[in-house]
């Protein structure tokens, strides 16, 4: 297994070991210790989502306001253009973005810290993406940052993405700070 920085600060992509053979792969998507260790983290995982979209769905970016989310995010289907923006204020990576494609073919997992926003962009026909969660969604504290926000400039492989009614309330990064 490969643990590769990125440029936000505690943010990193995942590379895990695969198995394969004419039979097919094997590979371990999650293991208590092991990740603790990687990620730096003592923090339990007491959730787990999983998300279908269609190409061209733009979801995000989230985050939880006063109960953040770390996020173990990986695609079991198609592929997505996967974002994480660190909105924490005390961070020396502040206002910067990471973005990577998660795929079932390359099998990378992104892991999205506590006090970032998270989104992503389906670039194949669907996706299924799963991701383990930190803490429990509470839709009373969940917040958006609007996915086009000039001054992260995020560079989005779609043009005109199909967004939730949420998703298009965004708000900007000078309005959360």
């Amino acid at each position: 297994m490969k643990v590769l920085d990125t440029s936000i600060q505690g943010c990193f992509i995942i590379q895990p070991r695969v198995f394969e053979d004419s039979r097919g792969f094997f590979l371990e998507t999650y293991q208590e210790e092991r990740y603790a260790k990687m990620l730096n983290t003592e923090l339990p995982f007491v959730q787990d989502n999983h998300s279908r979209s269609q190409v061209g769905v733009l979801r995000g970016l989230h985050f939880q306001k006063t109960k953040p989310q770390g996020k173990l995010v990986r695609v079991v289907c198609g592929e997505i253009f996967d974002v994480a923006v660190d909105i924490r204020p005390d961070s020396p990576t502040f206002r910067q973005w990471q973005g990577v494609y998660l795929s079932e073919q390359n099998k990378k997992q992104l892991w999205v810290p506590p006090g970032l926003a998270h989104g992503f962009a389906v670039v194949s026909e669907i996706a299924d993406l799963e991701y383990k969660c930190t803490d429990y969604y509470d839709p009373a504290d969940e917040a958006c940052l609007a996915w086009d926000d000039p001054v992260l400039n995020i560079d989005w492989p779609i043009n005109n993405p199909i967004l939730s009614d949420k998703d298009k309330r965004g708000v900007s990064l000078g309005e959360l700070v």
